[in-house]
């Protein structure tokens, strides 16, 4: 809520060389309950001195001394906090007062006409109250994203760290027991003379054979390792497995066979691809896939799409759709964005990432990916 303006003590730096002219403001504004403690300069040095103090407004003649209103309105643009400026003149034309309103002064009255001076002084600092409140909370605002953007980042990261530790024991205990456990019971196929015992033996070591199997895709969608062969190997190795698994026909067309990108996009994409495509076998009723990889005046772009139902009307909307908001901010982590379209011929999703050349010091997930790696613990 304002404060009346009775309630106000403002300071005001008055910029002006007529002493009568000074104290007939003065008289205006306390005529209006307006409690001023006013500072009155009459030149350029005096001018740049008292704008090194806070005030609530500056009030100016246009005509002054060796220099203009126009002279002090830029240097109180030039100040890190501005304040509202009031341009007052016994004689200024209209295109001067049109100039100085583009500029930045927040009004301008002839001296002639004094009785809106305080409505006008008033209504200056309420409004450049407003902007700066209003700047406070757009500079809050951003703040707040970059935060979330960096959080976001920080829990990818986390998740990563995690599957890679679970992909190591699973490699590392589960895959070695399961193993050695074939191994034996292959031993005992061999030298077992039942034959009841012989079948059960070779049930056991189907049953095994597909918890490896099992196991070693775990191990894969945790931890991509054929992410070292590079990002459109990748991706064609996923959408191999996808349409094997799914019977959906899944196609992978490229512009290059081979991409140099930074560390940490490939990581992205490649999980982009893997949520898009669960996404896709769980709710898209499709019986085709179509992923395009290609490098465009140095943006990677990832587009699937799919001739499936679409999406529902609102459903990307709805409060608890955190998957989407997962590719935002994951696109996010490396400077991209994420597009989704959706009719009823299916859903396109395309991922956008600008190739800038990142320090050592910002390697991202694909940094961890290669920092964690060890290739003599993922021989299978």
């Amino acid at each position: 809520m304002s404060t009346a303006p009775a309630e106000r003590a403002l300071r005001i730096l008055h910029v002006e060389d007529s002493e009568l002219d000074h104290q007939l403001i003065l008289a205006e504004l306390r005529r209006a309950q307006i409690r001023p403690e006013v500072l009155r300069v009459d030149t350029l040095a005096g001018v740049q001195q008292a704008l090194l103090e806070e005030w609530d407004a500056v009030i100016s003649d246009y005509n002054l001394p060796g220099f203009s209103g126009m002279v002090v309105l830029d240097l109180v643009k030039a100040r890190q906090q501005p304040v509202p400026f009031i341009l007052v003149s016994g004689e200024i034309g209209e295109d001067t007062a049109v100039a100085a309103m583009r500029t930045g002064a927040s009004d301008y009255l002839l001296k002639n006409n004094l009785a809106r001076l305080a409505p006008a002084l008033i209504h200056a600092i309420e409004a450049h109250e407003s902007e700066r409140a209003r700047l406070d909370a757009n500079r809050e605002l951003i703040k707040s994203k970059q935060q979330l953007h960096e959080l976001a980042g920080h829990l990818q990261t986390s998740i990563e760290m995690e599957r890679a530790a679970i992909a190591r024991e699973i490699h590392d205990d589960v895959g070695g027991t399961l193993t050695a456990l074939k191994f034996d019971l292959a031993w005992i196929a061999r030298h077992a003379l039942d034959e009841g015992v012989k079948q059960r033996t070779a049930a056991a070591l189907e049953t095994v054979s597909s918890a490896i199997e099992a196991s070693q895709r775990i191990m894969h969608n945790l931890r991509p390792a054929i992410l070292e062969q590079g990002l459109v190997a990748a991706v064609q190795w996923m959408a191999a497995r996808f349409e094997k698994r799914t019977g959906i026909v899944t196609t992978v067309r490229t512009s290059h066979e081979q991409m140099n990108l930074p560390p940490a996009v490939p990581l992205v994409a490649y999980r982009t691809a893997q949520e898009a495509l669960t996404n896709v076998s769980k709710h898209a009723s499709a019986t085709r896939v179509d992923i395009e990889l290609s490098i465009d005046s140095g943006v990677l772009t990832l587009e699937l799409s799919d001739n499936g139902q679409g999406i529902a009307p609102g459903a990307l909307a709805k409060a608890r759709s955190f998957g989407i908001r997962g590719l935002h901010e994951r696109a996010a982590t490396v400077g991209g964005w994420v597009d989704l379209s959706s009719s009823s011929k299916g859903v396109s999703l395309i991922l956008s990432v600008p190739l800038e050349a990142k320090g050592e010091e910002d390697l991202g997930l694909e940094g961890l990916f290669t920092a964690m790696h060890d290739p003599s613990m993922w021989t299978e």
